[in-house]
């Protein structure tokens, strides 16, 4: 029997780059992987660089302005929980997921608890890149249908399934070295995209007219929640801590990631609300007129991006499911667990039909217990600053106390959104 803390394992154990171990248990030197300080920057740029940039003038358009202090606040005290969770794993060798992190500070409950919150977010993300796909390309193609088996599917369910099915083969590699040229090329997409919309408005006719309001404060929990949503690469950072070759170089990799993917935001949500002001829709690409040469462009860069960052999201996913289920290595029954996987989102996106009101919901309820609280609260106890009285103890708390005032409220205001919109 293993213990019952490897039995109610729920998040991934081992680096990527390391072989499992049949008795599971942990040695100091197989910690480190193989993957370069460049390459680790890219696979973190691709996880934070998410469907999140589509989504922000939307998010601004919600707040107003002003919120955009909340959006440059969230950048940094996520930035800080992120140097937290290295922190927590430098305290302790045998701190090599984020699960472990939790069962460290809180012991076995503390361990299922984190495995949830982190696995149920990073499932949801994975659905949401399906959704934005099939949104995009049925905007694309509105006419286009496909029959599979004399079962005929159409509109945007349809291009979900194709979509799927070619994401399923990244799913399939277990190597973040690998990876990591599939996120060079999720992060040149959003370079180009930022270009293209940049050039539609410039030079398509556009224009950036749009004068906005200065504060929405009716709409300030929705952007909240939309700007924590695009810090939500938490539960990936310790599959990239693991996967270093040189880990005390991570804190450099979390300051690149941050510093790029932060200026990459904050300008898609400027120029997409200079734009169309409050007209800016949950996906900006959608408000973009199909026959310009710089909206096609932004449309299909749209469609790479998320084939890009998939695997990554998902891959904690996979290595949970296999550590649970799996005893030995086995190509094969790994292979059908990431099937399966895949084709869950896959039925999931299909169901779902309100993109920003579930990443508002991911952002509120998800993201800000995965990315702002959890990393605080495990911190204050496997360190034991809780029982200090300290600059750094107090400020850790404030954190706290304000993420749950977020996720309370923003929480709140997505359900009430999706009901108020499933009734119409």
């Amino acid at each position: 029997m293993k213990p019952e803390a490897d039995n109610i394992d729920t998040a991934i154990e081992v680096p990527l780059l390391v072989g499992i171990n049949g008795d599971n248990k942990f040695h100091q030197d197989s910690i480190s992987g193989s993957t370069s300080f460049f390459k680790t920057c890219f696979n973190g740029l691709n996880a934070l660089s998410g469907v999140g940039i589509l989504s922000i003038p939307y998010a601004l358009s919600s707040g107003g302005w002003l919120s955009l202090i909340l959006f440059f606040l969230i950048a940094g005290c996520t930035f800080y929980t992120g140097l937290l969770i290295q922190r927590c794993m430098d305290m302790d060798p045998n701190i090599r997921s984020y699960p472990d992190i939790g069962h460290q500070a809180f012991g076995p409950k503390g361990r299922a608890f984190v495995s949830i919150a982190m696995n149920i977010e990073l499932y949801l993300v994975a659905t949401g890149f399906l959704i934005l796909e099939g949104d995009n390309l049925h905007n694309l193609f509105p006419n286009v249908e496909f029959e599979f088996g004399g079962l005929v599917i159409g509109g945007r369910q349809s291009f979900i399934f194709v979509v799927g099915l070619i994401m399923l083969p990244t799913v399939w590699l277990d190597n973040m070295s690998i990876l990591s040229y599939i996120s060079a090329s999720g992060v040149i997409a959003s370079f180009i995209l930022i270009g293209s919309i940049l050039w539609a408005g410039a030079f398509d006719g556009i224009g950036f007219h749009e004068k906005g309001a200065l504060l929405n404060s009716n709409g300030i929990p929705t952007a909240i929640s939309l700007y924590a949503f695009c810090y939500c690469a938490h539960p990936v950072f310790p599959t990239l801590y693991t996967s270093m070759r040189n880990q005390k170089k991570f804190s450099k990799v979390l300051l690149v990631c941050f510093l790029v993917c932060t200026l990459s935001y904050a300008s898609m949500a400027i120029l997409g609300y200079l734009m169309f002001g409050s007209k800016v829709l949950s996906q900006i690409t959608l408000n973009l007129p199909t026959n310009n040469l710089s909206s096609k462009v932004a449309i299909y860069t749209t469609l790479v991006n998320p084939l890009a960052k998939y695997a990554l999201m998902v891959t904690p996913i996979v290595n949970a499911l296999e550590n649970r289920f799996l005893s030995n290595q086995n190509k094969g029954l790994s292979t059908l667990i990431r099937t399966i996987l895949v084709l869950s989102t896959i039925v999931v996106a299909m169901a779902v039909p309100f993109f920003e009101y579930l990443m508002s919901l991911v952002g509120a309820f998800l993201s800000v217990t995965a990315s702002v609280i959890l990393p605080c609260l495990c911190f204050l106890k496997i360190s034991g600053i809780y029982r200090r009285f300290g600059i750094e103890s107090i400020s850790l708390w404030g954190i706290v106390l304000v993420g749950i005032v977020v996720l309370v409220v923003g929480t709140y205001t997505a359900l009430q959104e999706i009901f108020q919109r499933l009734v119409r």
